[in-house]
């Protein structure tokens, strides 16, 4: 009878331990919805407005996912990219579950989520994803056309931080031995 208990505690210090990881989630998803949601009602598909010499705000969509990749398929691609998020989205929530206490690999899976949640949201309305972030560099062209790096949002900033954080836990428990 007390492990009925305790695994009720713990699962009841799970959710709690949930909920500020899915808060932080839902204010990155906020915040790239109003920034997309401001592109979208400022700028027409296409139009670039300078800001530095190796900065501009531009509108470009994405059908495709990372560096558009797969993005002259047809179509077919949207749904499988929603279906992807949701999937990543349960076992991220299923993972943040489980391990909200380690802090470092709960702030790379939220930052994940965040994104991969706003990034959904795009295409469901949309049906692609609104790009507005575009950084060129003249060292870049021979590897990007005119040394653009492919546009991109706070979504997708916030799933390359997460990625970075999520190596950057495994080194750190692998030299721990652990």
């Amino acid at each position: 009878m007390a492990t009925k208990k305790s695994s009720g505690a713990a699962a009841r210090g799970g959710n709690q331990g949930l909920l500020p990881w899915l808060g932080i989630a839902a204010i990155i998803i906020l915040l790239d919805q109003f920034t997309k949601v401001l592109i979208v009602g400022w700028m027409q598909h296409g139009d670039s407005r300078e800001v530095w010499s190796f900065f501009n705000i531009v509108r470009a969509h994405n059908t495709g996912a990372a560096f558009s990749f797969l993005a002259g398929a047809g179509g077919w691609q949207r749904w499988f990219f929603v279906g992807l998020g949701a999937v990543a989205t349960v076992f991220i929530v299923y993972m943040l579950r489980q391990h909200g206490n380690q802090k470092l690999f709960a702030w790379a899976l939220t930052l994940i989520l965040g994104g991969a949640i706003g990034n959904v949201i795009d295409r469901l309305v949309h049906g692609y994803v609104v790009d507005f972030l575009d950084f060129h560099w003249a060292f870049l062209s021979g590897i990007f056309p005119g040394g653009h790096f492919p546009a991109f949002n706070v979504a997708d900033c916030a799933i390359s931080v997460g990625a970075v954080l999520l190596i950057l836990d495994e080194i750190l428990r692998v030299r721990r031995g652990g």
